[in-house]
């Protein structure tokens, strides 16, 4: 019995050493068996793709108490690039002896309480290796807790700060203890990533709830063996599963997946004999990623960084000979090697190359164009320098300054020393250079912000003291530079600054300028999504102040929309509407509110709602406002599938007391998977130019006699600085360039070009030079844009996605003139010179686009890439004859002998592999294989590279394969265009719109030579008209202009006014009027007679109608080919036009009408109609295939349908204006009906009713 219970005790203290708690013994150690592996594609059968595998093993020995040493031995790097199933990994032993090389020396790593600490390493390995490093003993990292079975906590990992949920679960019979660790790596709180290229791209939070396009998880699965000291891995595991689209996820997407495995393989006492000599070492930080600066590893090609300067050197002499006519697009792509090479070329290397191009003009604009490039410390001190010496002009310092700011990383070390381009003299030595300094350093600051919140207000310090100063010294001009600075900026810590130049907010009343005024508003535009309260505060303010004028105002309720109000806040705007007696202040908010109620983006989902219930209030108030009033308008569209949308915005503001608007402004938005991209955006205020023009306003007729009234004007305009017009240009939100025009503009314009400007002037030295033959060329590089998002993985990989959109535009002229007789005195004898010119030249543009996903370091890249490329080129070889007084025009076009492509489209998705030993020859697999047979047996995928979910689940795609080719039918001119296209999709149903968007594709429009007849020498095009006296001056040429209309207008009535009769269309060309000008376009074919068409055009004015006629005759050997069209305009109310075609115009008939109309109690109605009588049966067969269609798509688009006989050969529609904002649609066809009621329309219902006004004053007045 003693025995027994002396067994049970012994057993029972056994049991009691053991624990589960995971720790490392410092006089022990452990070595295991490590394999990490990624891949990247679609996760489909017989799709390819590619993959990198690193295995090794690892000691780890104590070094201390709470310090320990890894060692790795045995390493082995491999890559995969191809087809699971049919292709294997490859062993990259250069590659892996690189790595090795590396790992030679130990790492150190603290470690307590399961959780790693810092690591250490020496000096001279490379950050991507340390992080290798941190994927493995990212394993050796977590929390266990022996008295729950489930539990939650935040802690870091390689991944960032991030929740993990682990589950516990025992073995009984081995006594092992399975841990189960899912990290949620989506919603971290301080996640290990980093964009790049996108401060500009706003987030848009409620298009996450929509869908997203990219979605990862994370799981670790450990088996811990229980000992006396503590919890022992025995074998490990981690997967990491990613799903990227550029779309929305939830309809197909590229699959990443990340496993790793560590297997123990001994555990010994640590020898005696080992000792820490390892070698000085840096800590390297803690087990949470550390990014590699990778502005010069770009993903989409590898290249050795050994000896960039030459290399860089080289590759400019060679991109500007190959390009120095047209554009070879072959060679495009090596523009994105220049940048890399010019980014790993350190300062002194870049004046270096500057010495050695300056001299050289090709040379030296492409070093320009493309080191804006280079976007750190570097760029700056090269146009400190430039600026210092004043060693490049002034064209050259806007572009380069321009591009390199935008592209510049935004460092707070990188702001601080761009402030000093605003205090170098050069900046301010001429007003582009210096609207380019200030408006480029906001922009500067903004994206700064956007990366560091908060963000200091030392960094737009300078514009603000640049602001008060202009307003303390009333200068006009610095208030408006520096408000639209602070705009770029959009710095939250501005506002005080700004509310100080508007009226009702600011302490201090001011009377500043409207241009002041709209700048200081519109400067609000940017800090409206940053600090939304504070700019409600202001504009509600502004808005509601009754005695401000009506333009502050509207801009106001602009930038107040701008920060999403609340419903609340648009009821306040709502009631205040209603009490509002300012009618171009109703009609602005109302039609910003009704459009805004019909958006459909995201980022409005609620406040179109509350704008919704705003227009319902308003609706029979303020629903029948006319155009005249100013307006704002929105449309827009977003697709759920697509995560994409478009908005489109325009503005227009007026004032009471002038009919020219005030300001107009257009722009427009791109909704890209969770980003808002703010577009081009153009405006332009009309200052002065009304007090111009008002005083002639009731003298003008609307004829050609204007021209010699505004002439006048403009010519006796008194000189002055005072703006007439104001323009500026947006992109991407940031105000880049704005202008003035004022009276002595114009001034000189008018002199430059008045017919008795004599040698001085700049069009006779122009002439002079064109005399002598010009050869002009230019080539622009520019990198669009470059956005980059960075990712850690579990491996200590990042997985990057990454966007490139690279442009190369290229223009060539060689032109050279002659005058007949020549000119001696004045520009008024190019009115009685015959002029003739030669020229040849090339305009054209290449675009290269990139989406990259996968695996991008210095050592190796792996992943998906997606590439498009869009050539388009117009040579032309062309010499032109004119002569004014004759009114005879004459252009000659040689006939290209081989096809010419004007414009093409190519893309592919591709699996790529490269690694730095053989950059030269990457692995470049198209995803989808060339040939697909649908016969084929599907292919099982090796479980190691990408595991179906469901094994006994394998899909099948849909394959679809079409090639066409579309040719014009005439070659009369020896040439004609065609039309290109294949694509290869393997598409699966329920995967939309991924697998149906992208997949190989190629469409390509051409010129192509083709056999005649007559072999054709050149293609002639000739404009004839009556010949003209030579006036002697431009008032003359004016008067003789409308005088020679009239004449000609009264001649072709006599002729024709009592044969305009639409049901006898013949009697209209029986008579011999002259036509007022006639087109030919003949091929030339030596003596031979020429081939082609020629167009005649009569036109008849009379009372209430226009009358033209139109001829289109077939010129050559026995043809009789005509196309006779008569055209009759009554007024505004109606319009018709009668089309016969065929053998002297007999063959075929058409006739196509539209009127307005509106009876007493009845809405205004458009109708439109066409009949035919004869057709051509290929146009039957078109319009009967496409009849098939309209039914169907008539239901997507909500119409009914009602089977109903209407009159044959006839299609008819009407559109009723309904309501205040809404149309009725009806459209006839001869067996059904389809209609819609209510479709809402943007424009008013009164814009019908004022045609129709000014229909009935045409009539009667």
């Amino acid at each position: 019995m003693r025995g027994l219970i002396l067994c049970c005790l012994v057993a029972l203290a056994a049991c009691e050493s053991v624990r589960y708690d995971f720790s490392l013994n410092p006089k022990k150690s452990y070595e295991y068996k490590y394999e990490g592996l990624v891949n990247f594609g679609l996760g489909m059968p017989n799709m390819a793709e590619s993959g990198a595998k690193l295995t090794c093993k690892i000691k780890i020995v104590g070094a201390s108490a709470q310090s320990f040493l890894l060692q790795i031995s045995d390493l082995a790097f491999e890559e995969f690039n191809g087809f699971p199933g049919k292709d294997s990994f490859i062993a990259s032993p250069k590659l892996t002896q690189r790595i090795a090389a590396q790992l030679v020396k130990p790492f150190m790593f603290d470690f307590a309480s399961g959780h790693v600490g810092n690591i250490h390493a020496s000096a001279e390995v490379s950050d991507t290796v340390v992080n290798i490093v941190r994927g493995i003993l990212s394993f050796f990292h977590m929390t266990v807790k022996t008295t729950q079975t489930f539990y939650e906590l935040e802690e870091a990992g390689i991944h960032g700060m991030c929740k993990s949920n682990y589950a516990v679960e025992e073995n009984k019979e081995t006594k092992h203890m399975t841990i189960t660790q899912v990290v949620d790596v989506t919603n971290c709180r301080k996640k290990a990533e980093r964009y790049s290229g996108m401060a500009t791209a706003l987030l848009d939070d409620i298009s996450k709830k929509r869908g997203d396009s990219l979605i990862s998880t994370m799981r670790y699965v450990y088996t811990i063996k229980p000992t006396t000291e503590g919890g022992l891995i025995s074998r490990a595991h981690g997967l990491e599963q990613q799903h990227f689209s550029p779309f929305n996820v939830k309809g197909g997407s590229f699959k990443m997946k990340a496993t790793k495995e560590l297997v123990l393989l001994d555990v010994r006492d640590k020898p005696s004999a080992v000792t820490s000599k390892h070698g000085p070492m840096e800590n390297r930080g803690n087990i949470i990623y550390k990014f590699v600066k990778a502005g010069a590893h770009l993903p989409i090609l590898m290249q050795k960084s050994d000896d960039a300067l030459s290399k860089a050197v080289e590759l400019i002499k060679h991109l500007a000979e190959v390009n120095n006519y047209q554009i070879e697009r072959a060679t495009t792509e090596d523009v994105m090697k220049l940048y890399q090479l010019l980014r790993l070329v350190p300062y002194e290397g870049l004046e270096a190359m500057w010495k050695q191009f300056a001299a050289h003009d090709e040379y030296r604009r492409w070093f320009l164009d493309t080191i804006v490039e280079v976007n750190d410390a570097r760029i700056l001190k090269f146009l400190q320098r430039r600026f210092q010496e004043r060693d490049i002009t002034v064209s050259e310092a806007v572009q380069t300054l321009l591009l390199a700011f935008d592209h510049l990383d935004t460092t707070p070390e990188l702001v601080e020393t761009a402030k000093s381009f605003l205090n170098m003299p050069y900046s301010k030595s001429n007003i582009f250079v210096w609207h380019t300094v200030a408006l480029s350093y906001g922009s500067l600051v903004y994206k700064h912000c956007a990366y560091h919140t908060p963000c200091p207000v030392s960094a737009v310090q300078p514009l603000l003291h640049f602001a008060l100063d202009s307003l303390k010294n009333n200068n006009e001009k610095d208030m408006v530079l520096a408000l639209k600075a602070l705009g770029n900026a959009g710095h939250p810590g501005s506002t005080k600054t700004i509310m100080r130049f508007l009226p009702g907010v600011s302490a201090n009343p001011v009377d500043l300028p409207p241009r002041v005024l709209s700048a200081a508003v519109q400067a609000l535009r940017l800090i409206a999504s940053r600090d939304p309260h504070s700019v409600q505060e202001v504009t509600m303010s502004l808005y509601l102040q009754k005695d401000l004028c009506a333009e502050l105002r509207m801009l106001a309720l602009m930038i107040l929309f701008d920060t999403k109000p609340s419903m609340a806040l648009v009821s306040t705007v709502t009631a205040h509407l209603q009490e509002e007696k300012n009618l171009h202040v109703i009609s602005f908010t109302y039609s910003y509110l009704r459009s805004m109620a019909r958006s459909r983006t995201p980022d409005n989902t609620f406040l179109s709602t509350a704008c919704n219930v705003a227009v319902k209030i308003l609706a029979p108030k303020f629903g029948r406002l006319t155009y005249r009033f100013s307006k704002a308008m929105r449309l827009d569209w977003f697709n759920d599938d697509l995560l994409l949308g478009t908005a489109g915005e325009f503005f227009m503001l007026r004032n009471a007391t002038e009919n020219i608007p005030t300001e107009i402004m257009m722009k427009g938005k791109l909704y890209f998977i969770g980003r808002i991209i703010q577009l081009l955006e153009m405006g332009v205020r009309s200052d002065g130019i009304k007090q111009i023009f008002a005083p002639i306003i009731p003298q003008l007729k609307g004829d050609l006699s204007d021209l010699q009234i505004i002439y006048r004007q403009l010519q006796n305009l008194e000189t002055g600085d005072k703006p007439l017009l104001h323009f500026y240009s947006r992109a991407s939100g940031q105000e880049w360039f704005f202008a003035d025009i004022n009276k002595e503009h114009i001034r000189n314009i008018m002199n430059a070009v008045n017919p008795s400007a004599g040698k001085n002037s700049a069009v006779w030295k122009a002439i002079e030079n064109l005399q002598k033959g010009i050869s002009w060329h230019r080539t622009k590089a520019f990198l669009i844009f470059e956005t980059r998002y960075f990712q850690a993985t579990t491996l200590g990989l990042p997985v990057e996605i990454s966007k490139y959109y690279q442009t190369l535009n290229g223009i060539t002229v060689n032109a050279k003139a002659a005058m007949n007789p020549p000119l001696t005195d004045h520009l008024g004898q190019l009115l009685t010179s015959e002029i003739s010119l030669e020229t040849d030249g090339f305009i054209g543009c290449t675009k290269d686009i990139w989406l990259s996903y996968g695996i991008n370091t210095e050592l190796f890249h792996s992943g998906v890439e997606f590439k498009s490329k869009i050539p388009y080129s117009i040579p032309w070889k062309l010499s032109a004859k004119l002569n004014i007084r004759e009114r005879k025009f004459e252009l000659d076009i040689p006939l290209s002998k081989k096809d010419v492509e004007l414009i093409s489209v190519s893309s592919d998705v591709y699996v790529v592999s490269r690694n730095i030993e053989t950059p030269a020859l990457p692995k470049i697999t198209p995803m989808m294989p060339k040939a697909i047979d649908s016969n084929d047996k599907l292919v099982r995928k090796d479980p190691t590279i990408a595991k179906l979910e469901n094994e006994g689940e394998l899909q099948k795609p849909n394959n679809w394969h079409p090639r066409d080719k579309w040719c014009t039918q005439n070659n009369v001119y020896g040439s004609i265009l065609c039309v290109e296209s294949e694509l290869r999709r393997a598409y699966y149903h329920e995967e939309y719109p991924l697998y149906y968007l992208l997949g190989y594709t190629n469409v390509a429009l051409k010129a192509v030579p083709v056999q005649t007849n007559k072999p054709v020498e050149k293609i002639r095009f000739e404009v004839n008209a009556d010949p003209i006296q030579h006036p002697s001056n431009t008032q003359e040429l004016l008067e003789s202009l409308r005088k020679i209309s009239k004449t000609t207008s009264e001649g072709s009535s006599e002729s024709v006014e009592a044969e305009l009769n639409l049901s006898s269309p013949g009697k209209v060309f029986n008579s011999t009027p002259e036509a007022i000008f006639n087109v030919k376009a003949l091929a030339l074919s030596g003596n031979q007679k020429p081939e082609g068409y020629e167009t005649a055009v009569y036109y008849t004015p009379m009372t209430n109608l226009r009358n033209t006629q139109v001829i289109v005759s077939q010129v050559g050997d026995n043809t009789n080919w005509k196309m006779c069209m008569d055209t009759v305009l009554d007024g505004r109310a109606e319009a018709k036009a009668n089309v016969r075609w065929g053998a002297e115009c007999q063959s075929f008939e058409m006739l196509l009408s539209a009127n307005t109309s509106r009876l007493p109690c009845s809405n205004p109605t458009l109708r439109a109609k066409v009949h035919w009588t004869r057709i051509p049966e290929a146009m039957s067969e078109f319009f009967t295939g496409i009849k098939t269609y309209i039914p169907g798509m008539a239901f997507l688009l909500g119409f009914n349908q009602q089977f109903e006989s209407n009159p044959r050969q006839e299609v008819s529609a009407s559109v009723v204006a309904s309501s205040s904002d809404s149309i009725d649609v009806r459209l006839r066809f001869p067996e059904y009906t389809v209609y819609r009621q209510s479709i809402p329309v943007p424009l008013p219902r009164d814009s019908l009713q004022e045609l129709q006004y000014n229909t009935t004053m045409s009539r009667h007045g």
